[in-house]
């Protein structure tokens, strides 16, 4: 390890071990178990860990509010979340390296024709607690509410909602074995994952974590990690320029 390297080794794993803060609530980022987890996240942390010839200790949890309150009460020192305002004011993001898709689901008979008809006044949206897109549509609202669960989905259900919100993936997964449901088309959110490490790096630290996440999205790395974990490689971010 050369110098430059130990000094970044210690900035980022002030203990000697990274410890990565991985959402298993995200099918996905990431799949397995707390004991076994995998996935493109957990494969991103040990490349790092690996860069930086450092042991890696990965901290599982099922929702990203619970990663990213590791991440910001200092009990992780890298996390894997969406790139979001408020989530900046604690967390230092890295380039993204996947984009997912922020959807709708509604009953089949609703009066919804798309993902723009869903901001009206009384409209109740059934979203995951801290989720990227809890975050994003309690902001950008103007008319509909949004109503909070462990998951989106559960929510809407057990609440008789009208909408729920989630990631494309699961939510189609939902829809297909739910006749009187069908998804709301276009996306309503393009949702940036990203790397990310506390505001109290150095700046080198979290240049090093955009650089080598750019290397590994144009290398062909994340696309391959998405493939291997069962995920479509076409959700790689575009390379940052």
């Amino acid at each position: 390890m050369t110098p430059t390297d130990a000094e970044l080794a210690h900035d980022l794993a002030p203990t000697g071990v990274l410890r990565a803060s991985i959402n298993l609530g995200n099918p996905v980022l990431a799949q397995g178990t707390p004991d076994e987890p995998s996935g493109v996240t957990v494969e991103l942390a040990r490349e790092v860990a690996a860069r930086l010839a450092l042991p890696v200790q990965f901290i599982c949890f099922d929702a990203a509010r619970k990663s990213y309150a590791a991440m910001a009460e200092g009990h992780a020192d890298l996390c894997f979340l969406a790139v979001d305002p408020d989530r900046e004011k604690d967390v230092a993001f890295s380039t993204p390296y996947v984009h997912i898709e922020g959807v709708y689901a509604a009953p089949v008979n609703s009066v919804f024709v798309s993902a723009d008809d869903v901001d009206r006044d009384g409209v109740r949206i059934g979203v995951k607690k801290g989720s990227a897109y809890d975050l994003y549509l309690s902001r950008t609202l103007r008319h509909a509410t949004v109503v909070r669960g462990d998951e989106g989905v559960d929510v809407f259900h057990a609440e008789g909602l009208d909408v729920a919100a989630g990631i494309r993936q699961p939510l189609t997964a939902h829809v297909s074995q739910r006749t009187e449901l069908r998804l709301l088309e276009p996306a309503f959110m393009t949702i940036r994952q990203a790397m990310g490490t506390t505001r109290g790096r150095r700046p080198k630290t979290v240049r090093f974590l955009s650089e080598l996440v750019t290397e590994l999205v144009t290398s062909g790395f994340v696309a391959e990690a998405l493939r291997h974990s069962g995920q479509d490689p076409a959700l790689t971010a575009p390379a940052a320029v």
